[in-house]
């Protein structure tokens, strides 16, 4: 009879203990890769996928069963810069970055990244690819530059309200009394003073709704449905003669906010980029996603708030300059011959109180704002849970 015995040999128990090592390592390596929000895959000296991680499985909206084992060619064209960059380092054998490099597909839209790709060094001949998006510290930057912008522009219409609206009713009503015994052509002069004394006013209006710093109201708003109202808006006002598409991610969760200041803030995000358009026309592009979102603590509140929903207004206009991108959410900055400089202001200030961030991204053909916002809170949404089932067991 031919028995069978277990090896004990001190080299089984150590090759036994690598193995098992090597892949629990294996299995730290690809949770650390599909941590990060960097877009992360490797490609073979063909081009094709080797491994993406969930990042890259997002940004270039396909799951990895379809992604690995793709070209990169079915994803980018020929001539796509992330092309000739892996060519290059797969020729020099040496990592490359390229700052300012714009992704273009239909199915992913438009992109500025950073892109930085290594060789591995095993022979293998595998290239490692990281796309940069924006860094968390620009975006949080760029949100306290912004809330700071808000916030001079609120402080500054509490003053003018007081401070101007009260001697132009004096100046308004001299004015009119004047008029009362002045000839033909004086009367021009005080109708001319009396109308500049009302178009000041209704601009000092305007600046006041900023002074407002009452709480906000805040609900569950679905943010497609407010998108819908802003777009049949443009459609049958300032829109009429643009070209309007949607790609909208029917499952998101509902946002947390108001829904009159956000449908105000998208209606003028969606009227710059009408008028950017000018005459001639073109598209508008209204995006909305789930993105790994930062996490930021609201003013005066303890607790941190993610901000994983993502909305974006596209337009195909000339674009802004590039002077004025830091400055462009300040009160008085208009890209628009006898703009008023309040509109993006007045965004500003609206995504703020919502604890959102707002960002800009734009050149020639392709100018692009992006907002992200909270969810509801989940204790809030488990009562609503609650609330909803108590209303379908009693109809009444």
């Amino acid at each position: 009879m031919t028995q069978t015995y277990m090896s004990s040999h001190p080299l089984d128990k150590a090759s036994s203990r690598h193995h098992a090592q090597s892949q629990e390592e294996l299995s730290l390596s690809f949770n650390v890769l599909n941590s990060l929000t960097d877009p992360v895959f490797v490609v073979g000296r063909d081009k094709a996928i080797m491994f993406v991680n969930q990042a890259a499985e997002q940004f270039l909206q396909s799951s990895k069963v379809v992604l690995v084992g793709s070209y990169l060619s079915t994803h980018f064209s020929d001539d796509s810069q992330i092309i000739h960059l892996i060519e290059q380092t797969q020729r020099e054998e040496s990592s490359v970055a390229e700052y300012g490099v714009r992704l273009e597909t239909p199915r992913i839209g438009t992109h500025l990244v950073t892109v930085v790709i290594s060789p591995m060094h095993d022979s293998s001949g595998f290239s490692v690819v990281t796309l940069q998006q924006q860094s968390i510290a620009r975006k949080i930057d760029h949100q306290l530059v912004h809330r700071n912008a808000a916030r001079s522009i609120t402080a500054m219409g509490a003053m003018l309200a007081h401070e101007v609206k009260n001697p132009l009713s004096g100046i308004r009503g001299a004015a009119q009394l004047l008029e009362l015994s002045a000839g033909e052509d004086d009367r021009q002069l005080t109708k001319l003073i009396c109308d500049e004394a009302d178009r000041i006013v209704t601009l000092v209006d305007r600046i006041e709704m900023f002074s407002d710093t009452r709480p906000m109201e805040r609900e569950a708003v679905n943010i497609h449905e407010v998108l819908a109202h802003v777009r049949l808006l443009a459609e049958t006002g300032f829109g009429k003669n643009i070209k309007f598409a949607e790609k909208y991610d029917p499952s998101l969760p509902e946002v947390y906010g108001n829904r009159d200041l956000l449908i105000q803030a998208f209606l003028n995000l969606i009227k710059n980029a009408v008028e950017a358009l000018g005459k001639e026309g073109g598209e508008v592009i209204l995006t909305t996603s789930y993105q790994q979102g930062v996490r930021m603590r609201l003013q005066g509140g303890k607790d941190r708030m993610d901000l994983p929903l993502l909305v974006t207004i596209e337009d195909n206009g000339p674009g802004i300059p590039g002077d004025l991108h830091e400055h462009l959410f300040d009160p008085f900055v208009s890209t628009k011959a006898g703009g008023k400089g309040l509109g993006l202001a007045l965004v500003s200030k609206v995504i703020e109180e919502h604890g959102g961030v707002i960002e800009l991204e734009s050149m020639p053909r392709a100018t692009k704002f992006s907002v992200s916002l909270p969810l509801v809170p989940k204790d809030l949404r488990n009562k609503k849970q609650i609330h909803t089932d108590i209303d379908l067991k009693d109809p009444s």
